[in-house]
């Protein structure tokens, strides 16, 4: 049903200021119009709310009672669409968003923290999930926003990056590594080491730099789990050296384990904010998304 807003708001006028040129000079439009817009409604209504002569005008008994229900109908039009708007200023309210679970220990946190400083009242999920998933979360509206590893992005996805995460080798310290500040990834080859796998896409990234035959590589990939965070507790345990991205560490968790830069190549990776190209974010999700991105 079409709901003639502007016919309910010329009658309250009319009704209220007594006149079709009050109502008009109050709702700043001209007297035609105001006539107009009366008409369109009773017509749509099929009934006479205003009954006029050339000097009198009065409402029908129908108008009288309509008249409180159309007033009330115009004061919570009015309220949600202030409540709305003072939202939108406000950058009130929930959001839900993406992102691959290495962001989540060393990147987002602080910038969460300062968010719910800054915004107390507005409630944010954090959907946990691995590389495909955050752009399928991204693409599905199940999350306003994401963020992914860099690559190869759908073309429904506007890919914004944030932040470099180079890759390092993690060992406790009582490993024979544990004492070297720096090392070539030659340098680990007779170490059994810990590997995240292809969920992660981690694999492919390093694939892509290590895979080259002039590399002349051989490592000892023993251990192979789905997730960073796995790969650290077993290297806590003594298990093995394990290749992490150095933003899945948390700094002071685990005091005896050591972080070793790699290099030779030095490889990393990019995280990246991602957006659906013809998606619009809420003001509560703007304001995030602001905080995250690079100026």
């Amino acid at each position: 049903m079409k709901i003639d807003i502007l016919g309910v708001q010329a009658f309250v006028a009319i009704a209220d200021f007594g006149g079709f040129q009050k109502a008009a000079d109050t709702l700043h439009v001209t007297q035609t119009a105001v006539t107009q817009r009366l008409r369109n409604l009773e017509a749509f209504l099929g009934v006479v709310l205003v009954e006029r002569t050339t000097r009198t005008i009065a409402l029908t008994s129908i108008g009288k009672d309509f008249l409180p229900q159309a007033r009330r109908l115009l004061q919570e039009l009015s309220s949600t669409l202030t409540e709305i708007r003072e939202t939108g200023k406000a950058q009130r309210g929930d959001i839900s968003i993406a992102s691959v679970p290495t962001a989540g220990i060393q990147f987002l946190p602080e910038i969460i923290r300062e968010y719910s400083a800054r915004f107390p009242g507005n409630r944010v999920k954090i959907l946990d999930h691995a590389s495909a998933r955050v752009a399928e979360a991204v693409l599905s509206r199940e999350a306003e926003f994401g963020i992914n590893l860099s690559g190869s992005t759908h073309p429904d996805l506007i890919s914004v990056p944030v932040v470099q995460d180079e890759f390092v080798l993690l060992c406790r310290d009582d490993h024979a590594l544990a004492r070297r500040r720096a090392l070539t990834w030659a340098q680990i080859q007779p170490y059994p080491l810990i590997f995240s796998g292809d969920v992660n896409g981690n694999r492919a990234l390093l694939d892509s730099y290590l895979g080259d035959k002039s590399m002349n590589l051989s490592l000892q990939f023993q251990y192979e789990v789905q997730r960073s965070s796995t790969a650290i507790g077993l290297v806590a345990a003594g298990v093995a050296a394990a290749i992490v991205p150095n933003l899945a560490i948390q700094k002071r968790t685990y005091p005896r384990l050591r972080i070793i830069k790699l290099k030779e190549p030095t490889i990393s990776r990019q995280l990246a904010l991602i957006t659906r190209k013809a998606g619009h974010l809420s003001p509560a999700a703007r304001a995030l998304y602001d905080m995250i991105k690079p100026v």
